[in-house]
């Protein structure tokens, strides 16, 4: 941990994909939000890139870095050496990005609402970022223990549980 969480925490939130702006009109300042509660509730501190890009962009991405065909919700880049800023220089954590499409439709399926989705992936690829993962079943609690920890503190349910006429 690079000091206490909140002290020097700072989001650049770049819209790639001005589809983001009808589906989400303040998405810009909600990624910060989520991804500043996705720090605290990590307990760490940095610099953390958003963009929010469309389907075509994260397919790029997934297939260059990844191997994989085709869009993914959220991607994450987390900087190979986070905990080597030098004295006073900011901790550099990595770029989360996110997929309009594929968010928009996520949060359809689910009966979410879009910018609650978008600001659960947005804690999600934070949490990448700083080393939580969700491979194997106890990381997989801990991560999303903190996801909804995170939501919690900006009013958003708890994205686990299924609304009752989903279920």
């Amino acid at each position: 941990m690079s000091g206490p969480a909140g002290s020097g925490d700072e989001v650049a939130v770049a819209i790639a994909d001005d589809g983001w702006l009808s589906a989400v009109p303040d998405a810009a300042a909600l990624c910060a939000r989520a991804a500043r509660a996705a720090l605290r509730q990590a307990g760490e501190a940095g610099e953390v890139s958003i963009v929010l890009a469309d389907d075509g962009r994260v397919a790029e991405l997934n297939a260059r870095y990844r191997g994989k065909e085709g869009a993914t919700n959220v991607l994450a880049f987390p900087m190979a050496d986070a905990g080597a800023a030098a004295a006073g220089a900011p901790r550099l954590l990595g770029d989360v990005v996110l997929a309009r499409e594929t968010v928009v439709r996520e949060a359809r399926a689910q009966a979410k609402d879009v910018a609650d989705h978008m600001a659960h992936l947005v804690a999600h690829g934070v949490l990448h970022l700083v080393g939580h993962d969700h491979h194997a079943s106890a990381a997989a609690e801990a991560m999303e223990a903190l996801e909804t920890a995170a939501l919690a503190s900006l009013g958003i349910a708890d994205p686990y549980r299924l609304p009752r006429d989903v279920a």
